[in-house]
């Protein structure tokens, strides 16, 4: 059965035009306040740094998978790239592609719950809001771009559901959304292939009882929003593409970055979790940080389950209403968005899963008080609902939500600012430490001073038997070097492992940056043993140490002479050997 001509849509009178401006201008509002601040923060060194070297890489001919390891789909790197093209390589545009996509997200959630009025619509916006900005500041990572492109997807599908007629044969205008839908779906998988159960289950919900010719322009559609992969399968090659897209994330990388699942109720597991809540201000609250993260959790566990009962149940009290399908196509989504949040148990993760099934929760609070209290007024559900979502994000959620809001809100005017900005030949990256500023700066001249264009730049651990981070934002601060690796991205279990090609990497190098910052990184999972030893002794027979920079912050080497190591520098003992 299909939803009748003249489902609901949102008022397009004067007054409602007037209102739907306000949530519009309350949502943009929301977003600007912490703007500034955003744009001047600490960007996370490996994933901004990659996601800023990467492009560039693409734009040099370099080709994922094949020249650099990257987990994901080509599609951010191909989108990013373009916008380098036309804007410039700078952080401010990575930062700003970032915002994009983040608004793209939000968008897409306020569309579909637009269908339960305005104040619902707006709750829902605020709270992906607050739960999508904080996780990583605007870094432009594919999964945000690739949620975006999938929720706007579902937007189109239901639009075009909405617009079907009953007879089940679908309009011209039905099945063109329909299929507009389904391309982005696509798309959304060209950024994150790991979105594909996610897209399925939302897709297939969103047209279940429709009839064939919508299930076809569906299909259609997916399959033009997927194909630029047949353009990556001939770059880089079928096999290089499985092993880095499917092999290495899901049976290489997953046992070094996994956590305890459910998360501990009384410490932080994540290492990075851990330095970001000591450099956050205090914020009164029952709950300890801990406590809110594995709160968090089953929350979110619970609330999906909750989207997929009350949207089932709405359905199959009327197939017809368009608002129940809505509500079970999102459910089905959040469904497949679920793994997401636990392969990796942090605050990070579960954020970028929640942005849809929590800030949608008050949807199925509004439809659950419709079937239970059908006498109360739409208004009367709404503000339920409302303050449901304030008591979630201020009293049970606060320190991961409304304080990260909050810091980067007074950033924004001048308060709390702890980042410092490091340059190099008008390039600019922010830290959280004034004296990795220094050292950095300090090194980037130096390495000028030893390089020509086109040499061979590696950067990795201290200690190399161990890489679970990488300070792969030199890479882009250096951009007239090229990489001499693959593992531009270190990940724990994949380039220290024994057999990896790293030590044959690291042998073709002409400068070596190792740092330090990272050398405590411990987390209940492998990223704590040590890899293979092949890498430290190519660094102790090939190389010499010509500087230390910041207290042994970065470490920097060259290839050892015939002669030996010059006057002033010193053979590496690296550990371990």
């Amino acid at each position: 059965m299909t939803a009748p001509v003249g489902a609901p849509a949102p008022d397009v009178t004067r007054r409602g035009r007037v209102g739907w401006s306000l949530v519009v201008l309350v949502l943009v509002l929301g977003v600007a306040l912490p703007l500034r601040g955003l744009m001047r923060a600490q960007g996370p060194p490996m994933e901004e740094g990659f996601m800023l070297a990467f492009p560039e890489f693409v734009l040099d001919g370099l080709v994922p998978n094949r020249d650099f390891l990257h987990l994901y789909g080509p599609g951010s790197l191909w989108a990013l790239a373009g916008t380098f093209r036309v804007f410039g390589v700078s952080l401010a545009t990575e930062r700003w592609f970032g915002l994009l996509q983040q608004i793209g997200i939000i968008a897409s959630i306020v569309l579909l719950a637009r269908f339960w009025g305005r104040t619902v619509a707006l709750t829902c916006g605020l709270v992906c809001l607050v739960l999508i900005v904080p996780p990583i500041g605007l870094t432009a990572l594919a999964w945000d771009g690739g949620v975006a492109l999938v929720g706007l997807g579902m937007v189109c599908i239901l639009e075009g559901r909405r617009r079907a007629r009953p007879d089940d044969t679908g309009s011209g205008a039905a099945v063109g959304w329909i299929l507009a839908g389904g391309i982005l779906l696509g798309l959304g998988l060209t950024f994150r292939l790991d979105l594909v159960v996610a897209a399925a289950l939302g897709g297939v919900a969103a047209v279940w009882g429709l009839g064939r010719r919508a299930w076809v322009r569906l299909a259609l559609g997916a399959v033009i929003g997927t194909s630029p992969y047949l353009v990556h399968l001939v770059m880089a090659g079928p096999v290089t593409v499985f092993r880095g897209m499917v092999l290495d994330p899901v049976f290489h990388l997953r046992g070094g970055r996994r956590l305890p699942v459910p998360p501990p109720w009384d410490h932080l597991d994540s290492v990075l979790q851990r330095v970001g809540v000591e450099a956050l201000p205090r914020w009164p609250s029952v709950l300890s940080t801990p406590a809110q993260l594995a709160l968090w959790f089953w929350l979110l566990i619970a609330t999906v389950l909750a989207l997929l009962a009350v949207g089932a149940w709405a359905v199959r009290r009327d197939r017809d209403r368009f608002e129940a399908r809505v509500l079970l196509a999102v459910g089905a989504l959040s469904l497949g968005l679920l793994p997401q949040a636990v392969q990796r148990v942090d605050s990070a993760h579960l954020a970028w899963v929640s942005c849809v099934p929590v800030a949608f929760l008050p949807v199925a609070i509004v439809e659950l008080l419709r079937i239970l209290r059908p006498s109360m007024r739409l208004g009367r559900r709404a503000a339920v609902a409302a303050v449901t979502a304030a008591v979630l994000i201020l009293a049970v959620l606060p320190h991961f939500t409304a304080r990260i809001y909050y810091d980067y809100t007074a950033q924004s005017f001048g308060y709390r600012r702890t980042a410092v900005a490091i340059e190099h030949e008008g390039r600019r990256f922010y830290y959280g430490r004034a004296e990795v500023q220094g050292a950095a700066e300090a090194l980037l001249t130096r390495i000028d001073e030893l390089t020509a264009p086109g040499d061979r730049l590696f950067v990795g651990t201290s200690d190399l038997r161990r890489t679970p981070y990488s300070d792969a934002y030199l890479y882009y601060m250096l951009p007239d070097l090229t990489p001499a690796t693959y593992f531009v991205e270190m990940d724990p279990g994949m380039a220290n492992r024994e057999g990896s090609r790293m030590p044959e990497d690291l042998a073709s190098a002409d400068v070596v940056v190792l740092s330090s910052i990272w050398k405590d990184w411990s987390e209940p999972n492998d990223s704590r043993r040590y890899g293979s030893l092949e890498s430290s002794r190519v660094l102790a027979a090939r190389f010499c140490q010509v500087g230390s920079f910041g207290e042994g912050i970065y470490d920097l080497y060259t290839p050892r002479p015939a002669g030996g190591c010059p006057v002033g520098s010193t053979v590496p003992t690296p550990p371990g050997l």
